[in-house]
């Protein structure tokens, strides 16, 4: 296929759009993130923003908390740009903190909580951060490794520091009765409300942040070596919002959208997805997001949800998949139920079905990556059938397929998925080696993905091109065989990774987690021979009561592999 007549050329995507969507966002409205949280507090003041375990802080409190805690680090020997580490599960002060660091001119790095202290230490020192907004739970991981980082000033958290009286409460159950907090000792450390304390009646200084300025280093899970900070610029985080804000029209084509949004935010604010999707679009919409400390604990996610009239729905297969399973959370009344957005890992056709069956709402899939802010595809949300691919380019975004030669290839044929738009990180944070690998002459970034493009312009996955499994010759797509899999009655989930082989290079190995205790290996190899092409089958079957997985719900088949 020529370069000119390709189908990133010709935009083919387009003919597939709601009549509503524009091919473009133009003009960004906000010079920077916190000038969007700024406007959104005004304009939401008495509206709830955010909950979290029975207390609510409208967006009035999240203005006063954020410039509170702003003023606080800009009284300390910080400067503009200067990087401020976040390391919290979903609670209140998690989004204050982020909102805080971004209003004082600073920039973000979101810290998974449950980070080793080899990990944090990597983290920290790789992105120079000079503070960190830390939950006591986890103050041991830092205490190891503070000295080996340029971190000077600590902010130290409770689970219950803005739930007033029911704090104490809150803090004594989760110090002494469930013991989930190991014992610290940080030197200098300021309490996190002793921070807000110091900053209240003080003014932010206005820095005059722009879009070209550094709003979030985000570092990316490093499957493929040592984890990198995706360097994401304001106005990369404000196109992406404004992309997403145009795609969800789409969901209320012919009805009006209902004026209080309810977000639920069981994602981790860390993680790009929820970052992007639940705090900020929640937030320039004035909707309330409602915080899920710990999703794995289903049971209280479950009672958690039976309080609310939510609307949209952001999570991961192995999520909607674990609730699909839990009685109680059947018996939800999902009638203002809107969007289910599914993002991180490839949505199965048999749990995208039955959520749809039990909610009555479609499972809307959609693909990104941090180091796109994070979507650069999705599915229209007015489309209740489930495509099975990864949707659509949205607004101002080019998907092109290439070979490893960087040429385009036809429609229908796999290769790796590039993306361009203005959501597309400015590179890795002091790695300009890295940078090089993934960003191409003419300003796409390699996903490292494989897919194909149909004729209307959806995309298929096929999967990462370090999961592929060679089988004599012949690709291998792990979801391909997961997805049959997890479609057999006796299954809760799969994973196939690939073993070594004497005959054919390598042969599938599954490791399956069974919802029927009596099922056995041969049944599986039975149903797999049904469904898949020989060479495809899974040669050796391991079953285990769970599946590693990241602390956002990936299974970590790199672990699988290991073993």
């Amino acid at each position: 296929m020529d370069q000119k007549t390709t189908a990133a050329a010709e935009r083919i995507w387009l003919k597939s759009y709601a009549d509503i969507t524009p091919a473009e966002i133009g003009e960004l409205k906000y010079r920077s993130v916190g000038a969007l949280i700024e406007d959104s507090c005004r304009q939401f003041a008495s509206k709830p923003a955010f909950e979290c375990m029975g207390k609510t802080i409208d967006y009035s409190e999240f203005e006063t908390l954020s410039r509170e805690l702003g003023a606080w680090l800009q009284g300390l020997d910080l400067e503009k740009g200067d990087r401020v580490a976040v390391m919290m599960p979903n609670i209140l002060q998690t989004p204050v903190a982020i909102a805080a660091i971004l209003r004082a001119g600073m920039t973000v790095v979101n810290v998974n909580p449950l980070y080793t202290p080899r990990e944090l230490q990597h983290q920290l020192t790789d992105s120079g951060a000079k503070a960190i907004i830390i939950l006591e739970n986890f103050a041991a991981t830092l205490e190891q490794v503070i000295a080996k980082t340029d971190v000077k000033h600590v902010a130290v958290a409770t689970m219950g520091d803005l739930m007033g009286l029911k704090g104490h409460i809150v803090n004594f159950v989760v110090r002494h009765i469930k013991k989930m907090v190991p014992s610290w000792s940080l030197p200098g450390h300021v309490p996190f409300k002793t921070a807000l304390s110091a900053g209240a009646g003080k003014k932010l200084v206005d820095h005059e942040v722009g879009h070209d300025d550094i709003a979030f280093l985000q570092y990316t899970g490093g499957t493929t070596g040592v984890s990198k900070g995706a360097i994401l610029l304001h106005s990369n985080i404000l196109a992406n919002a404004a992309q997403n804000e145009l795609w969800l029209q789409t969901a209320y084509i012919g009805e009006k959208q209902p004026d209080d949004l309810i977000y639920i935010c069981a994602l981790p604010l860390y993680h790009i997805f929820a970052l992007t999707v639940n705090a900020v679009v929640g937030i320039n919409k004035g909707a309330l997001n409602v915080l899920i400390p710990n999703p794995r604990d289903l049971p209280a996610f479950v009672k958690t949800l039976q309080k609310f009239k939510f609307n949209v729905f952001p999570g991961l297969n192995t999520l909607f998949n674990g609730l699909l399973n839990n009685e109680d959370f059947r018996k939800l009344d999902f009638s203002h139920l809107k969007l289910t957005l599914g993002g991180g890992m490839a949505v199965q056709r048999p749990v995208a079905e039955r959520w749809l069956e039990v909610t009555g709402c479609p499972i809307s899939e959609g693909y990104g990556l941090s180091e796109t802010s994070p979507v650069a595809t999705a599915n229209r949300f007015d489309k209740k059938e489930f495509s099975g691919t990864i949707g659509l380019p949205i607004p101002s975004t080019e998907i092109d397929i290439r070979d490893d030669d960087g040429k385009s290839v036809p429609l229908g044929e796999v290769g790796e998925i590039c993306i361009r738009g203005p959501q597309v990180m400015a590179g890795y944070w002091n790695r300009p080696d890295e940078t090089a690998k993934v960003m191409t002459e003419d300003g796409y970034f390699r996903s490292g993905d494989m897919g194909f493009m149909d004729e209307n312009g959806y995309t298929k996955i096929v999967d990462r091109k370090k999961d592929m499994i060679l089988v004599s010759g012949f690709n291998v797509y792990p979801n391909e065989i997961e997805e049959v899999v997890a479609s057999h009655p006796g299954v809760v989930e799969a994973a196939a990774v690939a073993a070594p082989d004497e005959h054919s290079g390598e042969v599938v190995k599954l490791f399956v987690v069974r919802k029927d205790p009596n099922l056995t290996e041969a049944d599986i190899k039975a149903f797999c021979a049904k469904e898949l092409t020989n060479y495809k089958r899974p040669k050796y079957i391991e079953f285990r009561d769970e599946l590693p997985k990241s602390n956002v719900g990936k299974i970590l088949r790199r672990e699988l592999r290991d073993t």
